[in-house]
């Protein structure tokens, strides 16, 4: 434990700031540590978002610790903006004009909403779903819409379109795609996904561009224009085409030092980090969605993760290295993320791309009810599985994160599969559909194994 007294300033109370914050304070009892967020007073859940719109919850119920926990463990929270750092002095500033020292400086800036420089993207009514604020305007603007159009085929993009259909509101989705995230998704699973949305009463128009947006004489939204040149009337437009690192006030502050002389921060599409999240810039760390790492730590992983569990394990990871003496490089392990289209969970582990690689094949089986589906995508040759796409069915991401990182084959994971079965109690398993689909391709016959899974990983490490 390093207890050397210092003042660590972190910007940003997402899940990787809050993350780091709480793991030095374990681990560190001296240190001084603040957070300082423009967005909320204290860290909520903000994958949470739709459901307070969609009142199953409300904002308090997002907050995954109580107010005192942050008095209790004596980590400062400051509201506020940054608009000012000064890495030569060690300083910052923020709008209000107050300056503060650092010791140790954490950019957990987080991700803010892509726009494309479409005509009319700045009107009222037209706007992201990422911040507190920005669900905020839309609860603001929900009185005076009678329909509203969604731009971009992505996960922030079904979940608007679920939030205004749970008012009953009519709901167009562009997608220039040909099938919903088609550029994750495989087809099969992309075009299950469409059948969906369309079930659900949502207007999914198919490689549909948006070309404008047009306004009214107050300057909100009269309606959109397609590149196909069809006018849509619509009072709110969601522009929901993927985030990008919220890096432009850094980007202004590095024009500011740079004309006095000073260095700046290294940034390409995020601030550049090494593998042990230090920046260009001494005793400046990045992490969360904001961080680029400058080069990749593990195959088929991206170098900008924006996603909420590697966010914590960023966080983790700082955490450690900033309090130990012998610092540990960020090991990312196997890919996961899960998310849900509507009322259809999707899991996805290791690597499915949404076309078939060279040197691997796929298994994909699919109910009749077009409801639940699974893909095992697996090296032709040894039939290791590199990767999995579920879709209505629950699966035990221990099972999978094991299977991958050891290299089980296809034969091992098949005949183990009961195993990983997540679904409650009452719930049909389609493994032996799965299974048989695998034979019916491959000649191979595959048998139930009746060792404990879990008896499996701890024999396989001890």
């Amino acid at each position: 434990m390093n207890n050397t007294v210092r003042k660590i300033v972190i910007i940003g109370n997402g899940i990787s700031g809050v993350t780091c914050a709480r793991h030095v304070r374990k681990r560190d009892s001296s240190s001084e540590i603040l957070i300082i967020s423009g967005e909320s007073d204290h860290f909520f859940s903000r994958t949470a978002l739709m459901y307070i719109y969609m009142g199953h919850m409300k904002y308090e119920h997002t907050k995954p610790y109580e107010d005192w926990f942050w008095e209790k463990n004596r980590i400062a929270l400051i509201r506020g903006w940054v608009t000012g750092l000064d890495y030569a002095a060690k300083a910052l500033t923020l709008a209000s004009g107050e300056q503060m020292a650092y010791d140790t400086l954490i950019l957990a800036t987080g991700s803010t909403p892509n726009a494309f420089g479409w005509p009319g993207q700045e009107l009222k009514g037209v706007q992201g779903l990422y911040s507190l604020q920005d669900l905020e305007q839309m609860e603001e603007t929900t009185p005076r819409i009678q329909r509203a159009v969604v731009v971009g085929g992505g996960l922030i993009g079904i979940e608007m379109a679920e939030m205004f259909r749970s008012r009953d509101i009519p709901v167009t989705f562009l997608v220039r795609e040909r099938n919903f995230w088609d550029a994750v998704l495989p087809t099969e699973e992309a075009k299950l996904i469409n059948r969906h949305i369309l079930e659900h009463h949502i207007d999914l128009r198919l490689e549909t561009e948006l070309k404008e947006i047009l306004a009214d004489e107050t300057g909100s939204v009269l309606g959109v224009v397609t590149k196909a040149g069809e006018e849509i009337a619509c009072q709110f437009v969601g522009l929901t085409v993927g985030v990008r690192p919220n890096i432009d006030f850094l980007k202004s502050n590095n024009e500011q030092l740079s004309k006095q002389g000073q260095s700046t921060l290294e940034l390409n599409r995020g601030i550049l980090v090494s593998g042990f999240f230090e920046t260009n810039i001494a005793d400046v760390y990045a992490i969360g969605d904001c961080a680029e790492f400058r080069e990749s730590l593990a195959p088929d992983r991206k170098n900008i993760e924006q996603v909420w569990y590697t966010g914590r394990m960023h966080g983790e990871t700082l955490a450690y290295n900033l309090t130990s003496s012998t610092p540990a490089s960020y090991k990312p392990g196997v890919w996961f993320n899960s998310a849900k289209f509507l009322d259809i969970e999707y899991q996805t582990y290791g690597h499915v791309p949404p076309f078939p690689l060279e040197g691997s094949d796929s298994i994909y089986w699919e109910d009749p009810n077009g409801k639940v589906a699974i893909r095992l995508v697996y090296e032709k040759e040894s039939t290791k599985l590199l990767g999995v796409n579920a879709l209505g069915w629950r699966l035990r991401h221990a099972f999978f994160d094991t299977a991958i990182a050891e290299g089980w084959t296809m034969e091992a994971v098949l005949s183990n599969l009961h195993k990983a079965n997540f679904n409650p109690e009452f719930f049909d398993s389609p493994t032996k559909a799965v299974i048989a689909a695998y034979s019916q391709k491959t000649g191979v016959a595959i048998s139930r194994k009746k060792t404990s899974f879990f008896h499996r990983i701890i024999g396989s490490r001890s």
